[in-house]
């Protein structure tokens, strides 16, 4: 990694128009410097082994090989760190979902299709994530995870697992420590909540796919992504999980052995109707922190709801989203928190948030959350 005051960047897009388009924003902040560009995946793989840059953008739809195949080989051969361009079609969701799993830092929406004229929309947000994605330490990037990257057969999910796959707590690690004795109730409904931002599709899949469709909890996931992404992030985490993933919709409710996850674009908020508790949907209140959904949002709804018993996980991603939410919580609810170790994330932001104020109950490595969460709730 480039320890200079000027990120090496690589920008990687079949049309000529996008790629000077994009070398012209990146070039423009103080801290990027374009060291070159590629026209495709395999002209992609031999600039990154030429010039070793710091971080990558890469285009996923190319001609002779395209953005997901050279990602393959770049994170197997020659790691950096690589942000994607992608469509808000339906294929390019699902193959922006593919690139999480492969080892992509992050992705940024075309806002105009594959020759995006009006690409401008988003100049701020790509310097801002290629910035973010070059101070990725690649030893987490690299980590293989414990779950499956293509779907399981098709079997009903009552047969595909029903124990939790058990797996020793990494005590290795300097960032791993648990509170004595700290677990929910016994009595009242539980939920886990969790929150993640950029690593977050990859640290989901890690998590969710651990979890036994006994859990016998309902889920509720914020995950940071624009609009017509997260179906596609909650459908293909269904294919690998014995529990079921969905984005949530509004007014439904709230299933035990269920993930909703929140759409992009909408708070997600949970309410109680009775003994019941449902689903709410929200495009109307302010983004909080620039972010539609919010864990903030969510962590606060939950603590409006005072007989339940909460897990509360928060993961990767920048910034400091559900730190103030979960003041909120602890003070009104009863929650155990568990924040990702700096070992395992991505971007060690939010969870570092949750620790310094306080409010972790444990702190554990990414493989071993969904340990943490069987033990909380089964105790």
């Amino acid at each position: 990694m480039n320890t200079g005051s000027r990120k090496k960047t690589l920008v990687v897009d079949d049309s000529a128009f996008m790629r000077k388009l994009i070398s012209d924003f990146l070039s423009s902040h103080p801290k990027i410097e374009v060291i070159g560009t590629a026209r495709n995946g395999q002209d992609a793989i031999e600039k990154v082994l030429a010039l070793k840059p710091d971080v990558v953008t890469m285009d996923i739809e190319m001609p002779l090989m395209n953005g997901l195949e050279a990602l393959q080989e770049i994170m197997a051969k020659h790691p950096v760190p690589v942000v994607m361009l992608s469509s808000t079609t339906e294929i390019g969701a699902e193959n922006t979902m593919l690139a999480m799993a492969y080892g992509a830092v992050d992705f940024i929406a075309k806002p105009g299709g594959a020759i995006s004229l009006n690409l401008h929309e988003v100049r701020d947000e790509i310097v801002e994530k290629v910035i973010s994605a070059s101070e990725v330490r690649l030893s987490t990037l690299t980590r293989k995870t414990s779950s499956p990257l293509v779907a399981k057969p098709n079997i009903p999910k009552t047969v595909i697992k029903s124990t939790p796959l058990h797996r020793e707590a990494s005590t290795h690690s300097d960032n791993y420590f648990r509170m004595p004795d700290v677990k929910v109730p016994k009595t009242g409904k539980t939920f886990v909540i969790i929150g993640t931002s950029t690593g977050g599709p990859r640290a989901l899949q890690e998590v969710l796919t651990q979890l036994p469709e006994s859990i016998g909890v309902p889920i509720l996931v914020v995950q940071h992504m624009p609009p017509g992404f997260t179906k596609s992030l909650a459908d293909r985490l269904n294919s690998l999980c014995s529990i079921q993933v969905k984005e949530a919709e509004h007014g439904e409710l709230l299933d035990n052995g269920t993930a909703y996850i929140a759409p992009g674009g909408k708070h997600l908020k949970m309410v109680k109707k009775g003994v019941s508790y449902y689903a709410q949907l929200d495009d109307l209140e302010s983004p909080r922190m620039g972010h539609r959904p919010s864990v903030d949002v969510l962590l606060e709804s939950a603590a409006t709801c005072a007989d339940v018993n909460y897990v509360t996980v928060i993961m990767t991603g920048m910034g400091n989203d559900g730190t103030r939410g979960m003041e909120v919580l602890r003070r009104k609810g009863r929650t155990v928190t568990i924040a990702e170790s700096a070992n395992t994330s991505i971007v060690y932001g939010m969870p570092k948030a949750i620790k310094e104020a306080g409010f972790a109950d444990r702190i554990v490595d990414l493989q071993d959350i969904s340990d943490s969460i069987l033990e909380i709730i089964k105790a």
